[in-house]
């Protein structure tokens, strides 16, 4: 047995913890660790991000679908939630472009069930165990116009970034028109307020251009599946 398994199960008995909480940290490992078994099955990709409500027909879509596609035939795997909207664009582009597919879906009670065009699936139980796999299986970041989700993930990966807790990779912000307003807040009230530096707003590029972001992927290259980048990061800022 794992040394760091036994000692975690010897102190589940000393503590005497209650059964329902061991039972969701069993739960919680194992989203953690299923996703960490297929992320290193592919090499690190370009995970993109958006709302799960646009149509098909919306120009946010049809702009992540040729990205998609942009990134597949430039050896690019693209990783999306595995969900409809943005994420099935995306992976639409890929997939029909014959690039790597990736959807890491996430159990809903609505809205959610995998698009069809992935090349390899997960299933998660947990948002912060998908996040982490989104996260730990990218080079390379986009987000697209969405809702509270995509919020929630661009501003998690910006203050790990911002904190030195993984390293400083490329995020692009999709829609000068969706994301200036959000970028004017943080200049108007965040940094105004000196609860952020001017420098923080550095990690991330607001832009209508996606040949922008097949350049960053193409530049930092095609690292191997043993070559994650998170292995030799050291925790030291990079900036």
């Amino acid at each position: 047995m794992n040394g760091a398994l036994s000692n975690w199960l010897d102190e589940i008995a000393k503590e005497k913890l209650n059964p329902d909480d061991v039972e969701r940290s069993l739960h919680y490992a194992q989203d953690l660790e299923q996703g960490l078994a297929k992320i290193r099955t592919y090499a690190q990709g370009v995970t993109i991000f958006g709302s799960a409500r646009f149509k098909e027909d919306d120009k946010w879509c049809k702009l992540a679908e040729k990205l998609g596609g942009e990134l597949a035939r430039n050896g690019h795997a693209v990783i999306t939630g595995g969900g409809p909207g943005i994420m099935q664009a995306a992976n639409k582009g890929s997939y029909e472009a014959g690039g790597r597919s990736i959807g890491l879906n996430i159990e809903l009670p609505h809205e959610q069930h995998v698009n069809p065009f992935v090349t390899d699936q997960l299933e998660f139980r947990y948002f912060f165990a998908r996040k982490v796999m989104l996260t730990f299986s990218s080079k390379v970041f986009v987000f697209f116009p969405g809702g509270f989700g995509t919020l929630d993930e661009f501003t998690e990966i910006l203050l790990l970034m911002q904190e030195a807790k993984m390293p400083r990779m490329p995020m692009f912000l999709i829609g000068k028109s969706f994301w200036s307003p959000l970028d004017k807040f943080f200049v108007n009230k965040l940094q105004k307020m000196k609860t952020i530096k001017a420098s923080d707003r550095n990690i991330y590029k607001i832009t209508d251009d996606i040949g922008a972001i097949v350049k960053a992927a193409n530049t930092i290259g095609h690292p191997s599946i043993h070559e994650n980048i998170y292995n030799n990061f050291s925790g030291k800022s990079t900036v």
